[in-house]
């Protein structure tokens, strides 16, 4: 991802726009590294609970942690009829797992307990961090891409004086395709997360019919109730354990893999 920001800097302006890229793209992921769970759980409107506010989902989560041998995550609410969950912070010394309130609606315990092993798997294998990575820079990569068309277009009469030539055919290609590259590099490392996140989730909660049940009930209620906290911010989407984005693009370049399939993985385990 790195040397694609890198390269759409190249194209847009040489040996000088490779370093500001890399220059860039080291400042957001040192950012991203430090920040990313605050902003998260912020744009959500995340509420931190304890024993006292909501027992049945924290002792979950605790016995989950322990059995994983993970130290205990801070445990978030979101007020939202939308069943879904997530995970965040850098490593798991500093890690949250967050559920809506739809999600503690439509699941039983059991269904419950195995979305949050789940997420815990994603802050045991670190998914939480490498995830957020991509993200940024494929957003830092859609933002040069961006700078490159108005330059292209601010830019037409000088580009016509001096004959363009290969500096401005590449900054074209640059625009158009690297975006896509970023997106689909993305929806690789997401996916190949959210199967591993699958298998590791139901070791830790014991059970893959759990977890295989919730992506069921999951998947029906997202496209009952839609999410349009999410919907407002795509970038997030594929901090879920399902995919809140429906219908045109979001669906060609999901981040997350056929949800038959991931049920059909964890049916096998049994």
């Amino acid at each position: 991802m790195t040397a694609l920001f890198m390269a759409a800097g190249y194209a847009m302006a040489g040996e000088g726009g490779m370093m500001i890229a890399l220059i860039i793209a080291v400042a957001m992921n040192f950012f991203a590294y430090w920040n990313s769970d605050k902003m998260v759980l912020s744009m959500y409107g995340a509420q931190p609970v304890g024993p006292r506010e909501a027992p049945e989902l924290y002792n979950m989560v605790q016995a989950l942690a322990k059995r994983a041998g993970l130290p205990m995550p801070k445990v978030y609410i979101i007020d939202d009829p939308n069943p879904n969950a997530f995970a965040t912070g850098r490593d798991p010394e500093h890690a949250a797992v967050a559920a809506t309130t739809g999600i503690m609606r439509i699941l039983s315990r059991e269904e419950l307990a195995g979305v949050m092993a789940h997420e815990l798997a994603h802050v045991k294998n670190r998914d939480t961090l490498v995830m957020t990575v991509s993200a940024t820079i494929a957003g830092a990569v859609t933002m040069i891409a961006n700078m490159a068309q108005f330059a292209a277009i601010f830019g037409s009469n000088r580009d016509e004086e001096e004959g363009g030539g290969m500096g401005g055919l590449a900054s074209i290609v640059m625009m158009i395709l690297a975006p896509i590259a970023a997106s689909l590099i993305q929806m690789a490392i997401s996916r190949a997360r959210e199967y591993h996140a699958d298998a590791t989730g139901a070791q830790i909660c014991g059970n893959p019919q759990w977890l295989a049940s919730a992506l069921d009930k999951l998947q029906r209620g997202n496209e009952a109730i839609p999410n349009h906290t999410a919907e407002a911010h795509p970038a997030t989407a594929h901090m879920f354990i399902v995919n809140p984005l429906r219908g045109g693009l979001s669906s060609l370049f999901s981040t997350h893999p056929p949800m038959g399939e991931r049920i059909r993985r964890l049916l096998g385990m049994r």
